[in-house]
């Protein structure tokens, strides 16, 4: 077995007692290294009902004890391979009682959840204008993220939002236990909570098992890391498995010093790193080295290419987004044209969700396949298909999907009685729901609110229509969605910061959309870009796996490509406000923000293993009007121009650049 593998991996699977750190750089064989050590284990002597491995996808544990089994053969007794969830399940299975929790509990999932939420409110007498349900359990998980229980959240509550959030955490943790039920993030705080109050609950779990690996340890949280201590602090035979450099979820209470510091946690340990990458060119992970090197919080290690050679990464710069998603599209249609590759060795990579609309609209100009990977397409959106639909209407009044779709969003008092007796007059009198609420003669009696704002729709519709004709789409499209006050509704159903940004950036792409295409069409009409969102339109799967698999161009964000790679990657919008985003502009000199912005962009160059290409706009729109951009601070550090990034590092956060060169705008390469 160990002639397949290289020195530094050989010495982590034939460590096999005391603390061991592995970090594994990008391509570096990981998950061979973590089986292969799993089976050494057990073929040195220690059965395999005494070693536990945790990771944190039901993926990633299933492929971990295929391959494990595979190594071993036909075995009766096998390792416990889990994720920290299950595993904590089966913690609580045995013990929860302790904390007044029955043995039979409940987990909710996200349907339960909402209910129980939408209870606690109103029993809390909590509009829906102040506080929804989704807005009250997003702002739970991100306290028990940090392992903040109800009475800590009461007394670190600052505004009144946060203090009502406060008491709705505590009402809702008491209505769990009262219903005999858990949520999601509770099975890992529970398990902690049992592990602190009772000593000997702890000694029983951790006495289970004579080993205990930890696969992607830089992902762990504030209670990962303490119920992994707990379980290892006996037979401290524990190694993690893990790479600082591609730690990216600190968003979601990921803490990436818990690798860092592992050598102080556990002072005997032994550090292998596997610097070997199989994956990547020379040319490749020379870009990669040079980016994360700029980043001083890390275990320093360089990745070493098993094959040489390979083409430089391209920087390419553009137009606008516009011309960047053609020139993308149109070099993937070159690359498609050598037989030696298919679609789905192409991925075109992210940062935000809001970025693939042009690609999309291209690919589907050119018929070129595509899927857009870990989340829906871009022309699905909910924000977007009320946009949308409302566009609709302005050309055909008749479309009654589009109108029943808006006839309510945002609320202008037609409730759904309403709307049942609408569908019904107009089923009856064989006529269109427009017919019957744009004639005044056949329209039913309906409340005054709803008669209302039946009556403001049709105005609306009729005025905005006219408006299409005669004058700019972008300004009847921005005037429209300022008449219905369609911001104010996100920020009304979605008070949480991000969340609006998301949903009001994805309007603002709908508006973009239709500037570019006024732009470049000689006679644009409302018709013709609806006409064009349309064309190619294919159903999207939203099964990652089954995804990637299909012969097609993926479209995916940063954070769902990590684990991946293709040999062909295209990372677009490479500007200052993008990667790096713009909340880690904001934060750079008061956190550690622009580092885990730096890793991400990482984590995109290390998926390429043949060839990469970086590009960016020189002007983006923002509300339909164009704005000019600055090239990212990392393309400057790609190629080593330190010089370069520190100026617009300057610039973007608010400090003045000094020097040579600081108004410098043209990307390198």
């Amino acid at each position: 077995m160990s002639h397949d593998l290289n020195p530094a991996q050989r010495q982590a699977v034939e460590t096999l007692s005391g603390p061991l750190l592995v970090l594994a750089g990008a391509g570096t064989g990981k998950t061979r290294v973590v089986t292969y050590r799993i089976a050494a284990l057990i073929r040195s002597g220690i059965a395999p009902e005494r070693i536990l491995a945790v990771t944190f996808t039901n993926k990633a544990a299933a492929e971990m004890q295929e391959r494990v089994a595979k190594l071993l053969g036909k075995r009766k007794e096998k390792p416990k391979v889990s994720t920290f969830h299950s595993h904590c399940v089966f913690i609580l299975r045995q013990h929860i009682s302790k904390l007044g929790y029955p043995a039979k509990f409940a987990i909710y999932d996200g349907g339960d959840q909402e209910s129980l939420a939408r209870t606690v409110l109103r029993e809390i007498r909590v509009s829906n204008e102040m506080m929804r349900p989704g807005d009250l359990l997003r702002k739970i998980s991100n306290w028990k993220s940090a392992a903040i229980r109800p009475a800590e959240a009461a007394s670190l509550a600052e505004t009144d939002k946060e203090h009502l959030a406060a008491m709705g955490y505590r009402r809702y943790q008491k209505a769990l236990k009262l219903s005999g039920a858990v949520d999601f993030d509770d099975l890992l705080l529970l398990t902690e909570d049992l592990f602190r109050e009772h000593a000997d609950v702890r000694e029983k779990e951790a006495g289970r098992f004579d080993h205990l690996l930890v696969d992607e340890y830089q992902d762990t949280n504030g209670t990962q890391y303490r119920i992994v201590k707990a379980l290892a602090k006996d037979h401290r035979n524990l190694c993690v498995v893990g790479d600082d450099d591609q730690s990216i979820y600190g968003w979601r209470g990921a803490e990436v010093e818990h690798i860092l510091k592992f050598a102080r946690d556990w002072s005997d340990a032994v550090e292998v790193r596997l610097e070997e990458n199989y994956r990547s060119t020379a040319e490749i992970l020379n870009a990669a080295n040079t980016l994360i090197a700029y980043n001083k919080k890390r275990h320093d290690k360089i990745l070493r290419p098993a094959r040489a050679g390979g083409e430089k990464p391209r920087i390419n710069q553009h137009k606008d987004e516009t011309e960047e998603a053609k020139a993308v599209v149109a070099d993937i249609q070159r690359l498609l044209t050598d037989p030696h590759w298919s679609a789905r060795d192409v991925a075109v990579l992210f940062r935000t969700n809001e970025q693939p609309r042009p690609f999309e609209t291209e690919m589907r100009r050119v018929k070129i396949p595509y899927v857009v990977v870990g989340g829906m397409s871009f022309f699905d959106r909910k924000e977007v298909r009320d946009i949308l639909a409302y566009l609709r209407l302005l050309v055909m009044q008749q479309d009654e999907v589009s109108l029943l779709r808006i006839m309510n969003t945002p609320a202008r008092g037609i409730g759904q009685g309403s709307v049942e007796n609408l569908m019904k007059t107009a089923v009856s009198q064989a006529k269109t729901i427009w017919e019957i609420i744009s004639n005044p003669g056949l329209k039913p009696q309906l409340p005054a609110a709803a008669d209302k704002g039946v009556n403001d729709l049709v105005g609306l519709i009729r005025h905005f229509g006219k408006l299409a004709e005669t004058s700019s789409l972008v300004d009847t499209a921005r005037g429209l969605i300022a008449k219905i006050r369609y911001e104010d509704e996100i920020r009304r159903r979605h008070p949480e910061p991000n969340d609006q940004e998301s949903r009001i950036a994805a309007v603002e792409e709908v508006v973009n959309a239709i500037g570019a295409y006024e732009s470049r069409s000689k006679k644009p009409t409302l018709a013709g870009f609806l006409e064009e969102t349309a064309l190619g339109g294919r159903e999207f799967d939203n099964e990652k796996d089954k995804q990637l698999r299909r012969n097609a161009v993926v479209l995916m964000t940063l954070h769902a490509a990590k684990g991946l790679e293709f040999p062909h990657v295209y990372m677009v919008g490479m500007e200052e406000g993008i990667l790096p985003h713009h909340r880690a502009v904001k934060l750079e000199m008061e956190s550690d923000a622009i580092d885990e912005e730096r890793r991400l962009c990482y984590v995109g160059v290390t998926r390429a293993q043949d060839r990469l290409t970086l590009s960016m706009a020189r002007t983006r729109m923002k509300w339909g009007k164009p704005r000019e951009t600055t090239p990212s601070r990392f393309l400057y550090e790609i190629i080593g121009k330190a010089d370069n990034a520190h100026r617009i590092a300057a610039r973007s956060s608010g400090s003045r650049p000094t020097g040579r060169g600081a108004a410098r705008k043209r990307p390198p390469g």
